[in-house]
């Protein structure tokens, strides 16, 4: 179940914009993973934190108040191959360029893809590693939805 943290200066996105912000990352994220129709295990433990900031607290050497966005998406361990890593950079980038109203955001959004450790992904009091997240993906496919 991939994590999520969007951040931005406030006024990059209107107000109302982070449910379309929130869900079109999530479902994009999936997509990646190889989850085209996420049932509702995915769909309920895959989240994005949209952090909003002060302008002044977003800075470049050319300006005190930046206009970039960074997105960081934590994956449990081999959970995106290639071809995934480079769907969701161009699909996240696309999504904040829409949802901002401003295409040329797309040159200043960073997207930070970070896998964690084996172990180091925890759920249900558990450090889940490979080994566990096929149990778990397994127990979720049996599931009806």
């Amino acid at each position: 179940m991939p994590m999520i943290d969007v951040y931005a200066a406030e006024g990059i996105f209107p107000a109302g914009s982070d449910r379309e912000l929130g869900q079109a990352l999530t479902l994009a994220v999936l997509r990646a993973e190889g989850v085209p129709n996420p049932g509702p295990f995915h769909a309920d433990n895959t989240a994005v934190y949209i952090h909003r900031m002060e302008a002044p607290a977003v800075q470049t050497a050319a300006t005190a108040l930046a206009r970039t966005v960074r997105i960081q998406i934590i994956t449990p361990p081999g959970s995106l191959n290639r071809e995934g890593q480079k769907a969701i950079v161009k699909e996240a980038t696309q999504i904040v360029a829409k949802v901002a109203g401003d295409p040329s955001i797309a040159g200043r959004t960073w997207v930070v893809l970070t896998e964690a450790v084996e172990g180091g992904w925890g759920m249900f009091g558990t450090a889940f590693g490979k080994e566990e997240f096929a149990a778990l993906a397994a127990k979720a496919a049996a599931m009806p939805h």
